[in-house]
């Protein structure tokens, strides 16, 4: 009997730390969805808010982290068990890299606001789109440890890279065109960057996912389409 409770409770331990992981990254989608939201309407009070609340994910982290640790140290886990606490410690460090990017982005949003749009500005609701499907798909596949989907998700990367290079481009053409043009289309590169990078975190989800339910690291290269390294890219900032 008392054998039967301990693993009854064990079970409810990581039901609960899968629960925190999937709260964790509502949070993180939502900070997202917010975040071009505040780019599309130049909305200063909705990027304040996304930039407040990246302490909640902060917050989701931190319990992530102390769970990880006491599941660890009092369990002392193995095969799957072990692969569910080692995967939500490493889909948490990646939602929150996920939710600084959006708090990023929401402070890039903020200055553009204050400069007059420009013409690739339209560039950035159609990365928003597919960024968001893909956390969604990611999010998912997690709550459902389906692998099939986690995968597809993962290929939608290619995509993204695909609309971060037209955009790169199209943004320093504009740039080059009119030197006014210069401070809006910067702080749309570092925006642009900021969503490409959000790509690249739910597809490392993805790949958790598959170590997760499969018990081995998914193999092949990523697929990955940016050619924007093969131009001048803007330095010096990633996530701030």
């Amino acid at each position: 009997m008392t054998s039967e409770h301990i693993v009854k409770s064990f079970a409810q331990e990581l039901r609960r730390l899968s629960n925190l992981v999937t709260q964790m990254g509502g949070v993180a989608e939502a900070q997202v969805e917010a975040s071009i939201q505040a780019v599309m309407r130049r909305d200063a009070e909705l990027a304040g808010q996304v930039m407040r609340s990246d302490h909640q994910v902060d917050e989701y982290e931190r319990e992530i982290d102390a769970e990880t640790l006491r599941l660890l140290a009092l369990r002392q886990p193995m095969a799957s068990d072990l692969r569910e606490i080692v995967s939500a410690l490493r889909i948490a460090a990646d939602i929150e890299r996920i939710g600084d990017y959006a708090a990023n982005i929401a402070k890039r949003s903020i200055a553009l606001a204050q400069v007059p749009a420009v013409r690739p500005a339209a560039g950035i609701p159609r990365m928003g789109r597919l960024v968001q499907e893909i956390m969604k798909e990611v999010l998912d596949s997690y709550i459902d440890r389906d692998v099939e989907k986690a995968v597809a998700a993962r290929r939608r990367d290619e995509e993204l890279d695909d609309l971060y290079t037209s955009m790169f481009r199209e943004v320093l053409t504009y740039m080059m065109e009119d030197p006014r043009n210069i401070t809006p289309c910067t702080h749309l590169l570092f925006i642009a960057k900021n969503l490409e990078r959000i790509g690249d975190h739910a597809t490392n989800i993805a790949e958790t996912i598959h170590f997760l339910v499969v018990g081995q690291p998914l193999t092949g290269d990523r697929p990955k389409a940016d050619t924007s390294y093969a131009v001048t890219a803007p330095a010096g900032e990633d996530a701030q």
